[in-house]
Parts: structure tokens; sequence; C-alpha cells
């Protein structure tokens, strides 16, 4: 006999799941252990796993919310008919939502129509006996009564959505909320009609990308299981612009500023070896190399090319290592060893006017350094107010590993080479 699958409860807060994805399809044979299709709870993404034998023979929802109890989808023998089970399953469905929903009103109703049994006896006039008496005439519940007769509603004007058409509590709520205009009082309203420019985006529903699905989950897993703390410094990048300006006066090769950071963090990491770290659960990995991940936004979300042994690799080098691999990284052709082995994340949104932010650790790093934009802001000079440019950089640290005094000496190391960008050529 053909089974029926039901949405699972897969946590304690759950009360529907997203379908994601079907990993089986129709007519495919599944055994106890496969799993069906992966599904989004309020918690993460998780498996649907199969415990019968059998053919799946229907698929209730492709993708979408189900909820927890409804029906997902008929696993039986080949050639089976299901409808039977199905219909069995969705009547047994309609009965429990109709007697959950009798047991509901009649209850509430059955103490607020004694409450009003003799306010109901009574009437004020001749036009209220009148409307009295063609209410009675209608199918409605007690509570629904009682609902109406408060709010000085004509039960008449009402349309029942319960079985054979009687009106219910949630029919008077409804008509309270949304009242019909008046036609002799109403006033025709003009509604402008917008023509919305075709800009080639594509709006409503999409698929989650798998892509996607790796950057939630990796993420969720970082923000949820490391508690992360934050170090914010401002620095002052006189100097380097300098700096930068007469080495693109001589090199062949145009510096950028994330060149400059990503140079500073890795000899800065060298003198602080417990930020290029790692949490193992059960030990914490201090990484002998130092190999940074630098964050590159593409179309479906984010990759993390890294440049390995940054510490040894001159500002020329380094610049053309993160051009190529986010060049890659833009036309999906990074190959797995150049995302993986980072000791250390950058994340650089300068280029996008972004003053300040904090990023979430890119696992399994124990810090991510977030990189805003260069202001030109009034600053004290010897004693004088006068114009500097200054950049803010924010450390996540995962506190498992790094404590607030070792960040903060990273940072004062950190801020000592791009204020002073000739140590770095030392």
């Amino acid at each position: 006999m053909a089974d029926v699958i039901r949405m699972p409860r897969m946590s304690d807060t759950m009360e529907e799941g997203n379908i994601v994805e079907w990993l089986k399809k129709v007519g495919d044979n599944v055994e106890p252990g496969d799993v069906l299709a992966e599904v989004e709870t309020d918690k993460a993404t998780m498996e649907l796993e199969n415990y019968k034998e059998g053919v799946l023979l229907y698929i209730g929802v492709e993708s979408g919310p189900v909820p927890v109890n409804g029906i997902l989808a008929v696993i039986g023998e080949k050639g089976e008919d299901y409808k039977t089970a199905l219909k069995a399953a969705e009547s047994t469905d309609q009965k429990n939502s109709s007697d959950s929903g009798d047991v509901e009103e009649n209850s509430a109703e059955t103490s607020t129509s004694e409450s009003n049994s003799n306010a109901t006896k009574q009437s004020d006039d001749s036009s209220t006996n009148q409307a009295s008496s063609a209410d009675d005439r209608i199918k409605a519940s007690p509570l629904a009564r009682s609902i109406a007769k408060e709010a000085s509603i004509n039960l008449s004007n009402l349309v029942g959505t319960g079985e054979n058409q009687r009106i219910i509590r949630k029919d008077v709520e409804a008509y309270i909320m949304s009242p019909p205009a008046s036609s002799a009082n109403a006033t025709p309203i003009s509604i402008p009609q917008f023509d919305i420019p075709d800009n080639g985006f594509e709006y409503g529903d999409h698929p989650v990308s798998q892509m996607r699905k790796v950057i939630a989950r990796r993420l969720a897993e970082s923000k949820f299981s490391a508690p992360h703390f934050y170090l914010t410094i401002e620095i002052n990048m006189d100097n380097a612009i300098e700096a930068r300006k007469e080495i693109n006066e001589v090199s062949e090769i145009r510096i950028s500023f994330n060149d400059l950071v990503v140079k500073a963090s890795a000899l800065s990491l060298r003198k602080h070896p417990t930020i290029n770290s790692a949490w193992k659960g059960d030990k914490i990995t201090y990484n002998k190399e130092i190999n940074i991940g630098v964050a590159v936004a593409v179309k479906d979300g984010l990759l993390v090319p890294v440049i390995n042994n940054a510490d040894f690799k001159s500002l020329s080098q380094i610049n053309t290592e993160v051009k190529v691999l986010a060049g890659k990284a833009k036309e999906k052709k990074l190959q797995p060893a150049e995302m993986t082995g980072n000791t250390f994340t950058i994340s650089n949104l300068g280029m996008f006017d972004i003053e300040e932010f904090t990023a979430i650790i890119n696992p399994p790093d124990a810090c991510i350094l977030a990189v805003g934009s260069i202001k030109e802001k009034p600053i004290v000079k010897n004693g004088q107010i006068v114009p500097g440019n200054i950049m803010k950089v924010t450390l996540s640290c995962d506190h498992r590993v790094v404590d607030g005094a070792s960040g903060a000496q990273f940072l004062a190391t950190f801020k000592s080479y791009l204020e002073n960008p000739v140590r770095m050529l030392a």
C-alpha cells in the first residue's frame, strides 16, 4: 500500500518547512536512508531522509513552503494507484481542520451566547426587530451573531465560508476590517498607472543557487558558533597615498590601496601569530604560513581566492595575483586549490564608499578584517586642525582563539605599517 510522506517537525520551533530542491524525481526507486529533498527550516537547511522502500509516485510541492505534517509525497510500488491513499490523507486533513475550527468556535461561542442571550431577545425598535428576524433565518454561528450585533452589522451582507455557507467568526471580522464602500457615497478613485522601466533585472522568486546555499550555511555556522567581537581603528592614510603615488610613477604595475592592505596584514600577522590561527574544537592551530583570502563579489554571491605566502610577496606580485584570481572568480573558473588554505581574510568595501562595517569570520580563520573607504576629515596634527585622509578598519575576532589585547596589538602594528609604508619595503 502506498505511504504518504509528510513534512516532519525538524526543530522545536518549526511551523513550516521550505522545499528548496528535490533530490529525487517521480519514478525514482528510493530506499530507507536516501535523501529525498533539501528543506529549509527556521534554523538551517536540512535533508529530508526517506524511511520507506519503493518508488516515488507523487510529489505534492515542487518548491516553496509546506506546513508541518503537510503532504509532501507518496511512495509505493511501481505502477500502484496512489490516488486513493492521497485522497484519504487529504480527507483526514480537511476533517481535522474542520473539527479543530468547530471546537475553537463552539467553545468560545457557548460562553458568549449565554452571556448575551438576554440582549439578543430584546429590540430597540421595529427596524431592529425586522433585521433580527431576517438575521435569524441566516445560517451563522452564535459567536458570529454576537460580534455582528455589537458592530451593528447586517448578516445578510455577509457571505459565509463555513460548512454549507454558514457565517462564522472570521467572516464577520473580515467584514469589519474591510467593509465594502457604500455605493451611494463612494467616490471613484483614480489609480495611477506606472510603467516600470525594464532594467534587465528579473524580479520575483528565484531558486536558491548552490553557491548561495554554501555561503548561507558556512556563514550561519560561523556567526552562531563562533563568539564574535569587534575592534575598530582609524588610520591616517596620508603617507600611504603619497607612497602609492610615488610607486606608481616608477612601477609598470599600478598598485592599489588593497595591495597595501594585504601586504600590511601579512607582515602584521607574522608579528602576531595568534591572529593567524584557527579553532579546531579540541585544539587551536597556529598557522606557520600566511595565506590571505580576499573576498570578491560575484553574481551569485561571494568567493574568496587565496594569496598564499603573502608576507613574502612584493606589492606588484600581490596585485597581479589578486587581479588574476578575481578575474577567475567572476568567470567561475577558480579551482578548489585557489579557494582553500586561507588563514586570514580581508573584505574591502571601500570602493563602494562604505566608511565602516563588520564582517562575519570566514571559517576556519580566527579573524577577518573589514576595510572601509578613505575619507577626508579634519584631524589634529601638531596641535593644529588640518585635513587628513582617514580609513577605518574593523577586525572581527573569534573570542575562543583571540583575546581583545591580541587583536588590539595586531591592529596597532597594522596601522603603523600603513601610516609608515616605507617599513613594508624594508
